[in-house]
């Protein structure tokens, strides 16, 4: 037969002291057992990233774009011919397919109105690695003039751009080697899902990356000859391989030290060091 459990009013003084004590303590160490797993669930739910991501989708909601009106523009079956005339590379990834229209429109509307650029005066606007072309022709719809600076990798992006009616100076960027002269300045500069900062591929698996010299470079060849006073450069990285930030805490340090604001996996500098800038603050 189990025991009955002591009970304080069974017990004398002194004893049924510490059955209080022993309870108010149990209850303290459950009461913040339970609130250490719920702030634990909290930081899951509320990370530095979901709350910049959230932050980006109530803007967004702010000034809404239509995809639909935007893809009433382009000529699918166009783009579907292009594509059998330069098919696919054999070891391209499905990510690749930039003849789908409706992602990356889809992509590049998000952009548009990250950056403001539906709501902004007329800029000059350059694109570094500007693949296919859809985000400067969507530059180009809101009214701002650009043009784009790739190199000759992918033949499929030399009909879309065309296709596109985007101007593109074919060229590489090399770590360490200023860009080409344009013969103007922008007032925003921007390199989206950056990958020319890697060099070659390690044994195992890793890329080879640029230096903070190497980054350091560009970003001041950026600022002195190709963004005009006011001018903004904007910087969109992919995540690492395990799903990190591509802003390691050297990196993240790195570019904060250079003026930048980073937002997710944005980095935003303006022309002037010395300023921090924000998105919507572009002329």
């Amino acid at each position: 037969m189990r025991a009955r459990q002591p009970r304080a009013e069974d017990c004398p003084p002194y004893h049924a002291t510490q059955l209080r004590l022993r309870h108010s303590l149990s209850t303290t160490r459950f009461v913040a057992s339970f609130g250490v797993r719920l702030l634990q669930k909290f930081q899951k739910i509320f990370t530095r990233d979901a709350v910049e991501s959230l932050w980006e989708h109530a803007c967004r909601w702010t000034h809404p774009v239509s995809s639909r009106r935007i893809l009433g523009t382009i000529n699918r079956a166009e783009l579907k011919r292009l594509r059998e005339h330069y098919p696919h590379r054999p070891n391209a990834r499905k990510i690749n397919a930039y003849e789908d229209a409706d992602y990356w429109v889809g992509v590049n509307v998000k952009r548009v109105q990250d950056l403001w650029l539906d709501r902004s005066p007329p800029l000059h606007v350059l694109d570094l690695g500007c693949g296919p072309g859809y985000f400067l022709y969507l530059c180009q719809l809101f009214g701002h003039e650009g043009i784009g600076l790739d190199p000759d990798d992918e033949p499929f992006f030399r009909g879309t751009t065309e296709f596109f009616g985007v101007s593109r100076v074919v060229a590489r960027i090399n770590a360490q080697a200023p860009l080409p002269d344009l013969g103007r300045q922008f007032d925003l500069v921007t390199a989206h899902r950056v990958c020319f900062h890697r060099i070659a591929r390690r044994e195992d698996g890793e890329w080879l990356e640029w230096t903070e010299a190497d980054w350091k470079f560009f970003i001041n060849d950026v600022r002195t000859r190709l963004l005009k006073p006011g001018g903004q450069l904007l910087l969109e990285f992919n995540r690492r391989a395990d799903g990190s930030s591509f802003f390691t805490p050297e990196l993240r340090a790195f570019f904060e030290s250079q003026g930048a604001r980073i937002v997710r996996w944005k980095a935003l500098l303006a022309a002037d060091p010395n300023q921090r800038p924000r998105f919507k603050q572009i002329r």
